[in-house]
């Protein structure tokens, strides 16, 4: 069963699915009526203190970039406002990572195609999955679209202490 909100988010009734199930779903809605040569990515963030995801096809580690958890003003914020956004995305090191990241998905999506692979699962973690893997996901998941990736954000550990 699927619900639709005002905002246009998806709430599926997930009670009796397998993981594969579940997949194939999230495929089939990110993807539907799409031609053959197109495919869906889901960016899950994650905070690498909490275990690396167990299902990505690919895993990305942002803890390289200054981390806003140490400025008190940013702290109790997430990579979802705009504060914390402009102060991890505001380093050279992260637009050349974004630039570097979108090529990398441009190259291997005819090959996942071509293999039958519509649907995949990119990670990305920080410490505790709340600011820069936050942040990150959000820019590359627009940069994403713009090069004709059906993108969607899942946050693991947002909210988690």
């Amino acid at each position: 069963t699927r619900a639709v909100s005002a905002c246009g988010l998806y709430a599926i009734d997930t009670s009796a699915d397998t993981g594969a199930m579940l997949r194939r779903r999230i495929t089939e809605e990110m993807v539907a009526d799409a031609d053959e040569g197109r495919m869906a990515v889901t960016l899950l963030t994650f905070g690498f203190k909490n275990g690396p995801p167990r299902d990505s096809d690919l895993t990305l580690d942002v803890r390289f970039l200054p981390n806003p958890h140490w400025v008190p003003d940013l702290r109790p914020q997430t990579g979802l406002s705009l504060a914390v956004s402009n102060y991890v995305l505001g380093h050279a090191e992260a637009t050349a990572f974004l630039e570097h990241a979108t090529a990398l998905l441009s190259v291997v999506k005819p090959g996942y195609v071509r293999e039958g692979k519509r649907l995949a699962t990119i990670a990305v973690g920080c410490t505790g999955g709340k600011h820069r893997s936050t942040a990150m996901s959000v820019e590359l998941a627009r940069r994403l679209r713009e090069v004709g990736i059906a993108t969607q954000v899942l946050h693991r550990d947002l909210g988690k202490e």
